[in-house]
């Protein structure tokens, strides 16, 4: 019998300038998930919960996702793996929305290594700049942004603990 630790993140070492990581499983945003996500926030725009309002004096004539959730949602997708076992999130250098998602719209991401740059003062580590697409069910690119990721290198990466023992 083998045991085996799913992987989420990487090292330094493992990425690759030029990889792309297509992320899965997709997300479905609902009406829900939007209203949700928008009180929490506190933003109370009705383009995003008055449908009477988006249906009559919005562009789309229909409401449209919060941005920030679309951007959420994506980044969340590209955790497991890019930053899974990173030691930070440094910046997020640029984030474009180029189309509307929609309630019921289906989202899917995938993430394109740029570079990868051992630190110049910690062997320890790296710092690895990315860019994400993500695309809705079309095929539409509706989000776009590039982020800088500090990472461990595999050598120095501390080791996953559970609260329990390995005879479980």
């Amino acid at each position: 019998m083998t045991t085996h630790e799913r992987p989420f993140g990487r090292y330094f070492e493992e990425f690759e300038v030029g990889d792309v990581y297509r992320h899965w499983p997709g997300k479905t945003v609902t009406e829900a998930d939007d209203h949700l996500f928008c009180m929490i926030t506190m933003n109370h725009h009705p383009l995003h919960s008055d449908a009477y309002f988006a249906a009559t004096q919005s562009v789309h004539e229909r409401n449209v996702v919060v941005g920030n959730l679309v951007y959420s949602l994506v980044l969340g997708m590209s955790v497991p793996d890019v930053s899974g076992s990173a030691i930070a999130n440094l910046e997020v250098e640029l984030l474009v929305h180029r189309h509307p998602t929609f309630h019921g719209d289906t989202l899917y991401a995938e993430t394109r290594v740029l570079d990868a740059i051992p630190s110049s003062s910690r062997a320890d580590r790296g710092v690895v700049a990315v860019e994400t697409k993500g695309f809705n069910q079309s095929g539409l690119e509706v989000c776009y942004f590039r982020r800088k990721v500090m990472v461990w290198r595999r050598e120095f990466a501390p080791a996953r603990q559970r609260p329990y023992g390995a005879d479980a």
